[in-house]
């Protein structure tokens, strides 16, 4: 009996060691369980991390290639004008695309409602107008019992360049003096005209035909240099690019004029774009070198001015604007800050550059499949509202400052209200790229 009780107990014991043991081995399996979901959670963060990148990278890859390969809807007048690039491209083709892309509750139409009428647009009243008659012949007037002309058409003609060489034939007079008892010789010349490079071989109406040909036209002076030898007047782009240096130097009071004329007006708008200067001590051709645009003046009296520096410091606009208090708009270039704090000017940004970040957004876009939902993206939607502001824009340009400012109140801010509102509300749903 007691031999059975200790079997019994032998027994109890060894079950409830493996009980325990059972219990020790699923208390580590489920540590296990938890340390693989763990590590199955942050590993899925990670993935998901990863995915959202690979998206960001995959948008500035098709970004990339869009700049690269693409065409540019922002061609820079102002660069185009320095390297003498021919082709413009204007972008209110691409803002009409826009518009027609954009839902159709966000379409506008003219203020006045009515499609404008295509057609011909008639010619400046200005212009010198010479009348040629087309008669009928004799027979075809016999027996008419009168005749009468009606204007059936319009051409305009342009007279091609005429060339000629000025002869500049001096008179001069010959006096005899009598000097210590002596008679003597003296010549009297007539007074020249003034030219404002002496000795040059070149009229200033010439040269001012190369100054309007090249900033103007954006003709290269190699180019000229063609069409001059076509004509007979052999003038190498040498003589001629030192024409443009020595005026430059002639025209200076007349840009510092300009300059203070535009400090009187109320707003400025102010750029620097970077050109290539080839010959320039002390530094290389690859570095940056910086044409400083400014655009100002009074309502009707505006003028762009140019000023090269090869610095991009924010002592060029302290100098450019010195004397100037009121708006200056920039495409928001810390190097304007120095000279608004102190001259108390308001900055205002522009729309131009703000536009173009959502325009790269929807490039960066991948191409949607026939079927697809054609909702516009956040960027489209940005797009078309700014491109609202635009076509107010361009219905009040021919309007007086004071009607454009009514326009602006009861068009434009309901459009700014609702821009800003959305901004808002998608600020914090975009990824931000450097995460």
């Amino acid at each position: 009996m007691i031999l059975a009780d200790i079997s019994n107990i032998k027994q109890q014991d060894k079950a409830g060691s493996l009980l325990s043991e059972s219990v020790a081995l699923l208390l580590e399996k489920e540590e296990a369980i938890d340390e693989l979901t763990r590590v199955i959670e942050v590993k899925s963060g990670v993935i998901s991390e990863q995915k959202k990148r690979i998206l960001i990278l995959e948008e500035v890859l098709r970004l990339s290639k869009i700049k690269r390969f693409g065409s540019s809807s922002e061609q820079s007048h102002q660069s185009s004008l320095f390297d003498e690039a021919e082709n413009e491209a204007d972008s209110s083709e691409e803002l009409d695309q826009e518009a027609d892309e954009a839902p159709e509750g966000d379409k506008q139409t003219s203020s006045t409602g009515t499609k404008k009428k295509p057609g011909r647009k008639p010619f400046s009243d200005k212009l010198p107008r010479e009348q040629i008659f087309i008669h009928l012949t004799d027979e075809e007037k016999e027996g008419a019992i009168d005749t009468f002309f009606t204007k059936v058409k319009e051409e305009l003609d342009i007279i091609p360049a005429k060339v000629r060489v000025l002869e500049y034939m001096q008179e001069k007079a010959v006096f005899v003096e009598q000097i210590e008892g002596e008679k003597q010789r003296q010549v009297k010349a007539a007074q020249m005209p003034r030219h404002p490079i002496a000795r040059a071989m070149g009229s200033i109406s010439l040269m001012c035909f190369v100054i309007i040909a090249k900033y103007a036209d954006g003709l290269p002076l190699y180019r000229q240099e063609g069409i001059l030898s076509r004509y007979g007047g052999d003038i190498s782009r040498a003589t001629l690019a030192n024409w443009m240096i020595a005026l430059a130097k002639q025209l200076q009071p007349l840009i510092n004029l300009m300059r203070e004329h535009q400090h009187t007006g109320a707003v400025i708008l102010a750029d620097e774009t970077r050109v290539q200067v080839l010959k320039e001590p002390g530094r290389p051709a690859t570095s940056d070198k910086y044409m400083w645009v400014t655009l100002g003046g009074p309502p009707g009296e505006k003028s762009i001015l140019f000023e090269y520096d090869p610095s991009r410091s924010g002592d060029v606009p302290m100098r450019l604007l010195d004397g100037f208090s009121g708006y200056l708009q920039t495409d928001g270039y810390a190097g304007y800050n120095a000279v608004c704090q102190k001259n108390s000017i308001t900055q205002l940004g522009c729309w131009d550059h703000a536009r173009r970040y959502f325009k790269d957004a929807q490039n960066a876009q991948p191409k949607r499949k026939k079927g697809q939902n054609n909702k516009p993206s956040k960027a489209g939607k940005a797009l078309s509202l700014i491109n609202k502001l635009y076509v107010i824009e361009r219905e009040i340009k021919d309007l007086s400052v004071d009607e454009k400012y009514q326009q602006r109140q009861e068009k434009s801010i309901p459009v700014l209200s609702q821009l800003k509102a959305y901004l808002e509300e998608n600020q914090h749903k975009v990824p931000n790229p450097s995460s």
